[in-house]
């Protein structure tokens, strides 16, 4: 049998956590909250990565979906992830309030994975139906501060373990309207301070881990 480090040896080199990321029992640490953060870029298999990573951390996974359908083609990539999804898995839908649902679930029992933090972004941007306009300032509606204040302040005060997927949409070509300079901007912000409050970053290109903080 493999000694541990020769073990861990081996996960380095294939470009994987040293250990589980989203248990800090395997690395001996005892209990407590493990924060985990995935980022990629659209189609990067970054939601495929982060279940498996829930998937083999031998807890109960609480998987909240931040997804909301606003027209036909939205409605059905929904549908298709829930039935990919893993029906023993408890499934949340929440498109706002996902400080209140971190505070709700995460147990040092189970595992919640957030998928994704860019849609729910665009959630509370759009929260009060307005439309902005292509050049000026860009005022957000007042639940976008609350609710990204809230969930950094739950992402610090938890007991569990937690993955957060996000996208990395600022390594593209500047947009060129001001709503969606604003949404890559905010996005880049958050993701910044995700990282620095999560214990594990993991960069996602195609289909390939790219460990950035363990």
């Amino acid at each position: 049998m493999p000694s541990r480090t020769a073990s861990l040896r081996k996960r380095e080199s294939n470009g994987e956590p040293p250990c589980h990321a989203t248990c800090r029992r395997h690395c001996g640490k005892g209990p407590g909250m493990t924060a985990t953060l995935i980022l990629g870029g659209a189609r990067s298999g970054k939601s495929r990565h982060a279940e498996k990573l829930a998937a083999e951390c031998g807890k109960d996974v609480v998987y909240v979906a931040t997804a909301q359908a606003h027209d036909a083609e939205m409605a059905e990539r929904i549908a298709r992830h829930r039935r990919e999804r893993n029906a023993h898995w408890i499934t949340i839908e929440e498109t706002r309030a996902l400080g209140g649902v971190l505070e709700q679930w995460c147990a040092p029992e189970r595992v919640v994975l957030v998928d994704c933090l860019t849609l729910w972004l665009s959630n509370l941007l759009f929260a009060d139906g307005r439309t902005y306009p292509d050049m000026g300032p860009i005022d957000a509606p007042p639940c976008f501060a609350a609710e990204r204040a809230a969930l950094l302040s739950a992402l610090r005060g938890v007991r569990g373990d937690v993955i957060l997927v996000s996208n990395e949409v600022g390594s593209g070509i500047v947009p060129g309207n001001a709503v969606s300079r604003w949404f890559v901007d905010e996005a880049g912000r958050l993701n910044q301070e995700l990282a620095a409050a999560c214990h594990a970053v993991t960069l996602i290109v195609a289909g390939l881990p790219l460990v950035l903080k363990a």
